[in-house]
């Protein structure tokens, strides 16, 4: 709880120093505090007496406040019945080119054709409108015939018609780089990166022209979460919370680029803020996935009993929500998370599946149990359970096969060969547990992960580096460390694992720095035994 008081204190900071609000600040908090969603420009032909309250409904769409936002252009609507452009936001509202790479259901797709055939009836009083509303028209229409990503990818085309014709429209620009990373959230394997970029750069250059604006700030860090791309998005990470304070996915979203920069105390201030705040208005899927990346962050720096508590507070998820997909995922990783970064294996081994588990195209969440069963069954000894776990993985990956979610198909595969090759170990198949290992970290760094996940349950390079170092081959498993630590800076069991194995290889330099790095990084007053152990290295090279 010591950070707490950190985090209000940069609440206020944020609401101090936050850009000028939508529509001039009009739409009011109970307690009459101007609401700062940041500062966007879109002029419409619809009333001007509705013309703010639009501007609220477009700053909400750019920070995924898909409900606020709808019910905002409901208002809109209401008030100017003759706003085409009211139905683009309703329409808008309920396509997630992010959160939702499987497409909205068939009653979703039915009401967002009828409210774009709506807009269309009110004969848009421009072309600019028009073509917006073309542009959605795309990926609803047809939705009974055609699958979700070729929709997706005709939406992406629109929109980039839209972005050339009207090269001044700020707006445009920002959706169309939006668009972009629709296109890769409905395929999320392309190692290229070449939309991520792409998109990047056209919100970087609106951001450079409005750095109030809240969509280019959020798809800035979208398009650069990635790796190697990281740093570029660091000065709109440390910007969007300030941006738009009141929008709880705003407060979340820089933890992305933190959590991928292994920047951890401003990941926990990011996410308790966000959970908070999605509390307060009953997102519930927004404060699961703030609570997710706030539990690793926690972790990372060896604070277990703040993770336990955040875990302990996680909120019910709900059907029906935007942010649905997001709560699944925290739901499922948790508690895996929980006990595996910290290996408590007994624990592990002993999780359950968590009751209403969605199944079928979700079948990865009860995965991620099996997973973590697996693995603690497999170091306790339990060779049975592990593989009835890893069957579990099995017909989870075969399901997920079936039903043609290529991406989480693999992710599930990923996880069984990890489990596999702890359960071949301890079989005394060593060779067949390193194969299998190999495999899984080869696999995961042909993948990328998914926005919604701060990283998986545990890296499979890591748990090939813990094998390696155990079977006494130090300086591969050196080698396996370091290179989790370039795609996952300062993970607290990747660093231990590089200064042991450096240690254990007679490299004393690289051991020196790994301790001296993982004592930094941590809470000082955190009892991981990995920490005494790093802290009397430090101490005998300090009297030596």
């Amino acid at each position: 709880m010591r950070f707490l008081s950190h985090v209000f204190s940069l609440l206020l900071l944020s609401c101090l120093l936050g850009a000028p609000v939508v529509a001039d600040e009009e739409h009011q908090h109970p307690a009459g505090d101007p609401e700062k969603l940041g500062t966007v420009s879109f002029s419409t032909s619809c009333a001007p007496a509705v013309q703010k309250q639009f501007l609220r409904g477009v700053a909400m769409l750019h920070s995924f406040w898909y409900e606020e936002a709808e019910r905002t252009f409901n208002e809109v609507a209401k008030a100017d019945p003759a706003c085409a452009m009211a139905y683009w936001g309703i329409a808008m509202s309920d396509f997630h080119p992010i959160w939702d790479a499987r497409g909205p259901d068939a009653a979703i797709l039915k009401k967002g054709w009828e409210t774009v055939e709506k807009a269309k009836s009110l004969a848009p009083k421009t072309e600019r409108e028009r073509d917006y509303i073309a542009a959605l028209e795309a990926f609803y229409k047809d939705s009974d015939k055609e699958n979700h990503r070729t929709r997706v990818l005709a939406y992406e085309a629109a929109m980039e018609r839209v972005y050339t014709r009207y090269p001044e429209d700020r707006e445009a620009a920002a959706f169309y780089s939006l668009a972009l990373l629709g296109t890769v959230a409905a395929s999320p394997v392309d190692k290229t990166l070449a939309r991520q970029k792409k998109a990047g750069e056209i919100a970087e250059k609106v951001f450079a022209a409005e750095p109030n604006h809240p969509g280019a700030a959020h798809y800035v860090i979208h398009a650069y979460d990635y790796p190697p791309l990281a740093e570029k998005a660091l000065p709109a990470a440390r910007r969007y919370a300030k941006i738009a304070p009141d929008a709880p996915h705003a407060l979340h979203m820089p933890s992305h680029i933190f959590t991928r920069l292994g920047l951890w105390q401003e990941s926990i201030e990011s996410n308790t803020a966000s959970a908070l705040a999605a509390r307060k208005v009953g997102m519930a899927g927004e404060e699961l996935h703030a609570s997710d990346y706030l539990e690793y962050a926690y972790l990372q720096t060896g604070q277990d009993q703040q993770a336990k508590r955040v875990l302990d507070q996680m909120a019910a998820n709900k059907t029906g929500l935007p942010s649905y997909f997001a709560g699944v995922y925290a739901s499922a990783t948790m508690p895996a998370r929980y006990v595996v970064e910290r290996r408590r294996w007994a624990e592990a081994a002993k999780l359950e599946v968590l009751s209403g588990s969605p199944g079928g195209k979700l079948s990865w969440a009860e995965a991620t149990v099996y997973f973590a069963r697996a693995l603690g069954s497999a170091h306790t000894g339990d060779l049975e359970g592990a593989r009835q776990a890893i069957q579990k993985l099995e017909a989870a990956r075969n399901t997920l096969t079936e039903l043609q979610e290529t991406y989480w198909a693999g992710q599930v595969d990923i996880q069984r060969r990890e489990a596999a090759g702890i359960l071949a170990f301890a079989q005394g198949k060593k060779d067949e547990a390193l194969e299998l290992l190999r495999s899984a970290a080869d696999m995961e760094d042909a993948s990328e992960k998914h926005p919604v996940t701060p990283g998986p349950v545990v890296p499979a390079r890591e748990l090939l580096g813990e094998l390696l170092l155990t079977i006494g081959k130090p300086a591969e498993a050196l080698a396996a460390f370091e290179s989790t630590l370039e795609r996952s800076p300062n993970r607290f069991n990747a660093l231990y694992g590089a200064a042991t194995a450096a240690q254990t290889a007679g490299q004393r330099e690289k051991a020196r720095l790994y301790f001296s790095s993982l004592i930094q990084m941590s809470d000082p007053v955190s009892q991981r035994p990995e920490l005494s152990t790093a802290k009397s290295y430090m101490q005998e090279v300090a009297r030596n």
